[in-house]
């Protein structure tokens, strides 16, 4: 129990007391129950009387001591039952009341979904600096209220009486108290608008005195109407306007002098910096000004159209940490419409950006990193960045913890460009994540840290270098010890790659395989099959698998439409496709009744090109072997569903049923004429078209498909590959297949098939990556590849 000073109060207490025999009575009063700001706990308050009896037993003096106790609840997890855990804390904490256990079990239940923090101030929000008087500004008079008539007549003289007065006025400003009554004085502020407006060019000084007045003001929403009637915001934008053409003219002279030896160039160059500095004092409370009055959109608007973003966007090349710190947080105030972020990406804003990156000052650090944050939801922004050397600068800032999750947030907006992935292998981001990872106290990793991490192990040479040395182990125990659906389609995306990463997951088959079953959470189990089924490897015996495990009725009663998600089915058929490839398989799956399963799976999901094409894959590996391809072309409609989705409008898949129907047309004649006419129809279908649209005796014996496929005359040149006398009969086509199906030369038909009518030649496909036949870890891709691939 947590009590400060309970001991020595009641001993000095005590004390205090010279008659003697007293004893002293203690008495708990139980208070209010909260949860602890940053720990996994319970505070309970309550208090401790303290009396002194007399020797009758008379309460004689007393006192109150206020106290609390922390009940830390180290077993709280998302998984925790909140019921039964509250009944126990109120049963063992006799300082709340069992009234209050409704409050306890709804304090549990916010601990147990309150996002986890750290302590660290990397989620505050960064303000600019606040304000104080300039260099220079200041003066020894001390201003009074009362005399705020003499301080305007001031405005009426010369420059220097102006700044006088002007400086005056502001000492009241700056003092909330004054505001009201300097609002009520109209000659004052008319005074005050009226030299700004005339004489700013005039003087430095007393432009930035007049702009902080107004500043004083602009802090107060309540003000803002008094800003607006002066029309305060656009004097300060074309102010700000001036003064950035002036600061390039500086530089041009400054350039000319130092390219023409010039000897007064030093002397030149300190004048340079003195100014530099004047009108940074100006430039920063003019912006500052401008943010506060940015708070109402209709005026954040108007900025825009007079282009405030190019304005902030070149005063990013300053080295003034305090101008810089407001410039950035405006620009990142405006990032959060399209509008203002389309301006950013037309000029270097991302360029600029990345030379604050890193720097020593922690707020300007911090307030630049929000800013790309938010501009990394653009994808060409985020091309940009890495084009900008930033990938670098953001890896080497993951050890700092106030801005960790910041940064791992932009690297994963970057992750997601394809192009980007494997610029990741070339820092030392990846051994940092994978020691994140390894050193996770938690249950649950992170999500912003696996959500970056299943990106790059969408990348082949991410994907190695997670499994140096003990990565793949680390991760695979981890996983399956906590049934972690996220680590494990991390795990999942490392085995689609092909090569020594994909041999590794030889161990650990038996353990994925003994995932497979009832009682697993769905999640976890979706991404263990698609990790079983992205291991098309050809050491590893299937069929010992799938006995030792008793796979195949859990694949089998998995297939049934609506028996479970969608998801689950999809990845049952994509491992079937797995295993089908080897023979013993294939004859064991055919024996089950898997195949009738799959054409009603086909018939319900027809609707879903996903399911079509991988479902068609199945059947395309079925086809190789004697036992499955017996079934599917004797005992199910499947090659008529195959002719009837070999004109789909999805390109993928077209191809995977044009090959199985190859095949199918190897191995029975009948389907073969069948296939045969279908594609010559579907090839000639204008021509046929005008045949049968003639109406003369001779084109009546062309209306036969039979009577036509018997006319080799009516097929174009093949300069060889179909014999001039006779039909094209089965055994040619087999004279060009191998002995396992696979296409040796291209099959023509009446036109020229040396493509499949899509620009890619029609070769044996690997596994379909999805029905759409792209990586997304890839800028071009075609073709198939034989694992399949998370998003």
């Amino acid at each position: 129990m947590a009590c400060y000073g309970l001991v020595p109060w009641l001993e000095s207490y005590a004390s205090c007391i010279f008659f003697a025999p007293h004893s002293i009575g203690l008495a708990v009063i139980g208070g209010d129950v909260d949860v602890h700001p940053t720990e996994k706990a319970l505070v309970v308050q309550y208090e401790v009387e303290a009396t002194i009896l007399g020797e009758m037993g008379e309460p004689m003096l007393g006192e109150r001591k206020q106290c609390h106790k922390i009940i830390r609840l180290k077993s709280l997890n998302a998984h925790t039952d909140i019921t039964s855990l509250a009944r126990k804390v109120v049963e063992e904490c006799r300082l709340i009341s069992p009234s209050k256990l409704p409050q306890v079990e709804q304090l549990l239940f916010y601990l147990q979904n309150r996002r986890k923090t750290d302590g660290k101030e990397q989620n505050k929000p960064v303000k600019p600096r606040e304000l104080t008087p300039f260099e220079g500004m200041e003066i020894d008079e001390e201003a009074s209220i009362n005399n705020i008539e003499d301080y305007v007549e001031l405005l009426y003289e010369d420059i220097p009486e102006k700044v006088r007065g002007s400086a005056l006025i502001l000492q009241l400003a700056r003092k909330p108290d004054n505001l009201e009554e300097l609002l009520q004085n109209e000659t004052a502020l008319g005074a005050l608008a009226r030299v700004l407006r005339e004489d700013w060019k005039q003087s430095v000084e007393l432009a930035t005195t007049i702009i902080y007045i107004f500043f004083c003001f602009s802090s107060f929403s309540q003000f803002h109407g008094l800003l607006t009637h002066y029309k305060i915001g656009a004097l300060c934008m074309n102010i700000i306007d001036h003064e950035l053409k002036r600061y390039d003219l500086w530089q041009e002279e400054l350039q000319k002098k130092k390219a023409a030896y010039i000897l007064d160039y030093e002397k030149s160059f300190k004048k340079y910096q003195g100014l530099l500095i004047k009108q940074e004092q100006l430039l920063r409370v003019a912006l500052y000004l401008l943010l506060n009055l940015s708070e109402d959109m209709r005026t954040e608007l108007k900025m825009r159209n007079k282009n405030i973003v190019h304005m902030l966007v070149k005063t990013l090349d300053r080295e003034n940490a305090d101008l810089l710190v407001l410039v950035v947080s405006f620009l990142k105030k405006l990032s959060i419409f399209l509008e203002n972020k389309n301006d950013m990406a037309e000029i270097d804003t991302i360029e600029k950006l990345a030379k604050l990156v890193p720097c020593e000052h922690e707020d300007l650090l911090n307030v630049t990193l929000r800013l790309l944050l938010n501009l990394s939801f653009d994808a060409d922004l985020r091309g940009r960045m890495v084009q900008a050397g930033l990938l670098p600068k953001l890896t080497a800032l993951l050890g700092n913890e106030a801005q960790k999750h910041t940064v791992m947030r932009i690297l994963y907006h970057i992750s997601m460009n394809d192009r980007s992935k494997s610029m990741f292998a070339y820092t030392d981001c990846i051994p940092q994540l994978m020691k994140m990872l390894s050193e996770c106290a938690e249950e649950r990793v992170d999500t912003e840290l696996i959500s970056f991490c299943i990106n790059l192990a969408a990348n082949k040479r991410n994907a190695q270098l997670m499994c140096e040395g003990n990565g793949m182990k680390m991760l695979m125990k981890r996983a399956l010890k906590l049934k972690d659906p996220l680590l494990m389609k991390m795990i999942r995306n490392i085995s689609q790659h092909d090569g020594a990463t994909k041999q590794l997951f030889i161990d650990y088959v038996g353990d994925l395989a003994a995932q497979i079953g009832p009682g697993e959470v769905e999640e976890f189990l979706i991404e263990c099959l698609g990790t079983l089924a992205n291991l098309t490897i050809p050491d590893l015996d299937w069929e010992l698998v799938l006995k030792e495990y008793n796979l195949v009725p859990y694949l089998k009663d998995h297939l049934k439409p609506g028996s479970v998600e969608d998801d689950l089915i999809l990845e049952v058929v994509i491992m079937i496709g797995t295993v089908s490839m080897d023979d013993s398989c294939a004859a064991m799956l055919a024996k089950s009744g898997i195949i009738p399963a799959l054409i009603e799976l086909l018939n319900a999901q027809q609707e879903d090109d996903e399911f079509v094409c991988q479902i068609i894959y199945v059947f395309y590996q079925m086809v190789f072997h004697q036992a499955t391809r017996d079934v599917i072309m004797k005992q199910t409609q499947a090659p008529a569903y195959l002719i009837d989705l070999m004109h789909d409008k999805n390109v993928e898949i077209r191809k995977v049923c044009d090959n199985t129907l190859d095949i199918i047309a190897e191995y029975d004649e009948e389907w073969g004429k069948k296939i045969q006419s279908e594609k010559f129809r579907w090839h000639n279908s204008q021509w046929l078209e005008m045949v049968e649209n003639q109406q003369t005796d001779e084109a009546d014996s062309f209306l036969h498909d039979s009577d036509i496929l018997g006319r080799p005359d009516l097929f174009y040149s093949t300069d060889g590959i179909i014999p001039a006398e006779g039909p094209v009969s089965a055994e040619f086509f087999r004279n060009f297949h191998t002995l396992n199906g696979d296409l040796a030369a291209q099959q023509v038909y009446s036109v020229s098939m040396a493509d499949d009518g899509f620009g890619q030649a029609a070769g044996t496909p690997g596994r379909p990556v999805t029905a759409y036949g792209y990586r997304p870890d890839e800028q071009f891709y075609c073709g198939f590849r034989p694992s399949r691939q998370n998003y």
